[in-house]
């Protein structure tokens, strides 16, 4: 008709059909002109069938136009779904591994205090705190030191965030000097240190209960908060953190208001010194009986994560875009994804190192939930 080839329709009487060289231009001008939104490549294609065009591979020329839209793919949903089956870490003995991580700023408190570093042990989940007033890395170290290694040994494993403070020329030399590897958490990954998140939420959650009024209070009231955390059954071992440290339980006040067996005959002291030696004769098989039930419970919540797995890896030297830090200045406005990036090396856990397409290394690692490929 007229010179122009036309396809008989159904959605449409007729249908102009496309010559390979403009299908580029209907599609660019559909999807990102000015009459465009960036749809997904079904609704391209739709559109384009609903304004009489067609060619025999409409759809998937759509898709991948789509796929390689620049605005398209910065601007795309958020990835909800976890990379790869979920990893648990397990201390193979009490005080091996231990998390570290600090929290704050908190209201300036008591010897002008405003930051809480927190240290777990993996195993027992006894909690190490201290409120201090900068977050230098000798101000962690020191705490590192007093806390832990003075109370507890030589640990195996240290997991920490990737603060400076962890990062610190000095801190990381002392840990090679005692023999003791550093494990750090993918950057906007904190999930990698479970164990000391955890623990940062409970503290958190049990300052803010005790200081309705007078925040400033909260230096006086962590004590209180680390001996309710202690003394409480975890739900991951069934036991208290004070039972799996000391092989016994601690009296609480309660106790001595309205007594018990233990507060309302207290044994002579041959007596307890001879309890104290039984309950550490059986507190190995305590202990493995809390690490048995936190394994049983681990391997369920694995279970039902992995449900949810849809898989995702990237080769060295592809490009991916990186979830973004959304700048406050842009709002609702800015774009979920920045980059793109290349994969410069990737590890064995799902993380991977990225630098720039100017070849500008980026510091430390991101773990796969924040990275989608990018097409060019």
């Amino acid at each position: 008709m007229h010179d122009q080839l036309y396809k008989r329709g159904i959605s449409s009487p007729l249908l102009r059909c496309i010559d390979e060289d403009d299908v580029d231009y209907i599609s660019r001008e559909i999807h990102e002109g000015i009459n465009g939104q960036h749809l997904g490549g079904r609704s391209l294609a739709r559109k384009a069938l609903r304004a009489g065009y067609y060619w025999p591979t409409m759809q998937q020329d759509a898709r991948e136009h789509v796929k390689k839209c620049d605005k398209y793919q910065r601007h795309a949903d958020m990835i909800l779904a976890p990379p790869k089956e979920l990893q648990t870490l397990s201390s193979p003995w009490p005080f091996s591994w231990w998390g570290m991580d600090i929290l704050g700023p908190f209201t300036n408190g008591l010897h002008q205090c405003k930051f809480l570093i927190v240290g777990v042990d993996y195993f027992t989940k006894w909690v190490e705190a201290e409120d201090i007033p900068n977050i230098s890395a000798e101000t962690i170290l020191r705490f590192f030191k007093k806390n832990i290694l003075a109370r507890f040994g030589i640990p195996q494993v240290v997991v920490t965030g990737n603060g400076t403070q962890f990062t610190n020329k000095y801190f990381q030399e002392f840990l090679a000097a005692i023999k003791t590897k550093q494990h750090f958490t993918s950057v906007e990954h904190p999930q990698t240190n479970g164990q000391a998140e955890s623990a940062n939420r409970v503290i958190l959650r049990g300052l803010k209960r005790r200081l309705v009024e007078g925040k400033n209070k909260w230096v006086e009231e962590l004590w209180s908060v680390l001996w309710a955390y202690r003394t409480t059954p975890h739900s991951t071992t069934g036991e208290t953190p004070f039972r799996l440290t000391y092989g016994t339980e601690a009296v609480i006040p309660v106790e001595v208001e309205e007594l018990t067996w233990r507060t309302r005959q207290p044994l002579s002291e041959e007596e307890n010194d001879e309890a104290i030696r039984e309950e550490l004769d059986l507190v190995e098989e305590l202990r493995t009986a809390a690490s048995l039930h936190e394994a049983s419970l681990k391997q369920k919540v694995a279970a039902r994560h992995n449900l949810k797995v849809i898989a995702r890896e990237f080769d060295v030297d592809s490009l991916v875009l990186r979830r973004n830090a959304k700048d406050s200045n842009h709002g609702k406005l800015a774009a979920n994804w920045e980059g793109p990036y290349r994969i410069r090396a990737k590890t064995e856990n799902g993380a991977y190192h990225l630098e720039t397409l100017d070849g500008k290394q980026l510091p430390r690692t991101w773990n796969a939930k924040k990275l989608k490929q990018y097409y060019s």
